[in-house]
């Protein structure tokens, strides 16, 4: 089957399916024009202007992909002072650990086969398979791939595509395994980015992929995911039908824990490899809750809309009280949630985060919200605390409390709540 155009993504505005090139999108939800959330801006940059793009997610009647419908130029995204780090969290660095476990035991990978990571990040992840004898490559755009460097993580600094991977192949071999952990939905090239891994993986490679999943979203009424650096938030169906136009075959599929809820993919070269039945599993458990319902988006559309009115009432209500209300942590997914909600600096006058994050000192786009250093919230005990990475609410919750935190604490999705104490 011939590549097809529209796994090109132009920028800008989108009318077309990413994977299948259906003209079939229905709203989802739109939240506004936002500003990119790992864009921040320092306190010199304040005075200056901010630039938005339009967030609204769509879904596709004939794949069931759900993704964006407005490109932003994946150079201007992911910028070289991009300020995201894996390794400084602690629930990530043992997830990406376990994935590591999982993915030797499941592939019967050997010692010294070459394992490459896109979108390595800070070599969290590779660090895992070197501890266990693999030869390990990332490949990683921004500026963190340094900090993989210096710590023995041989990094490409690069966009993945074609001429990467035939790169790669002449310096390092073909690798046995490709990962791409929270990047396969960040790519607006898909079909330079699969064409890369036809040639850069050996004739009995494999691609993992894990990302949101889209089943997890919206059950989970996960809505503050949705930001312009995820293109797509993929059904397994839609992942199927995408490797169906290249030289692979899905085959397995698994439910994960990260973020919410994320799907893994085995997606092994060649065509007519052997499926395992969790895939045909997981492709009925999508038919069941019916991802190809309108009814089933128009119910997280209300969902979302309830959480805004409620975390709204309750800032403004703190507001009214004089009760100081301030966030802890700052992932890319609370900058949709905040922007969307409308709570700016007036009502919550910083974000916490952990003394290591590349964040401390910048601000919150588009709302300016100061972000701090979490000694401050032991310091100061603020009356509300919003756990803004919510999806690690619980262990960062029995955290705060074991460093003596007694504020309120509030947990603003899948509904808001307030934790008891």
């Amino acid at each position: 089957m011939p590549h097809a155009s529209y796994h090109e993504i132009p920028t800008g505005k989108l009318t077309r399916c990413q994977v299948c090139g259906s003209e079939r999108l229905e709203l989802v939800i739109d939240l506004g024009h936002q500003p990119l959330c790992d864009s921040l801006p320092s306190k010199a940059q304040l005075d200056g202007p901010e630039t938005s793009y339009p967030l609204r997610q769509v879904w596709c009647r004939d794949c069931s992909l759900s993704q964006i419908d407005y490109v932003v130029p994946p150079e201007v995204v992911f910028h070289p002072e991009y300020p995201y780090r894996s390794g400084i969290t602690k629930e990530l660095a043992v997830y990406q650990d376990a994935f590591v476990q999982d993915a030797v035991a499941d592939l019967g990978l050997k010692p010294d086969e070459l394992v490459v990571d896109i979108g390595s990040n800070d070599g969290t992840l590779l660090s895992g398979f070197k501890r266990r004898g693999m030869r390990v490559l990332g490949i990683e755009p921004t500026n963190i791939g340094r900090i993989a460097q210096e710590q023995g993580i041989d990094t490409l600094q690069a966009f993945f595509d074609e001429e990467t991977a035939r790169k790669v192949v002449e310096t390092h071999g073909h690798a046995k395994v490709a990962t791409a952990t929270n990047v396969f939905a960040h790519v607006a090239q898909l079909g330079g980015f699969i064409r890369g891994l036809e040639r850069l993986l050996a004739p009995d490679g494999v691609f993992i992929l894990e990302n949101h999943y889209l089943l997890d979203v919206i059950e989970g009424g996960q809505f503050d995911t949705i930001y312009h650096e995820h293109l797509r938030t993929y059904s397994l169906k839609s992942i199927v039908k995408l490797f169906e136009f290249f030289d692979f075959t899905c085959v397995d599929a698994q439910r994960v824990s990260r973020y919410g809820g994320n799907i893994r993919v085995y997606v092994a070269k060649g065509r007519g490899r052997p499926v395992k039945p969790a895939l045909a599993q997981l492709l009925k458990a999508e038919d069941d809750f019916g991802l190809s319902n309108p009814e089933c988006y128009a119910a997280f559309r209300a969902r979302a809309e309830k959480v805004k009115r409620d975390l709204l009432e309750l800032a403004l209500d703190c507001n009214k009280k004089g009760l100081s209300f301030v966030g802890n942590s700052c992932p890319g997914r609370c900058s949709t949630l905040l922007n969307y909600v409308g709570i700016d600096r007036t009502l919550m006058p910083y974000i916490c985060e952990q003394p290591t994050s590349l964040k401390l000192g910048l601000h919150l786009p588009g709302k300016q919200i100061p972000i701090v250093d979490n000694e401050r919230l032991i310091r100061e005990q603020p009356d509300y605390v919003v756990l803004l990475a919510w999806h690690y609410g619980q262990p960062i919750a029995e955290q705060l409390r074991a460093r003596g935190l007694k504020s309120k604490l509030v947990m603003p999705l899948p509904e808001v709540r307030i934790l008891p104490d």
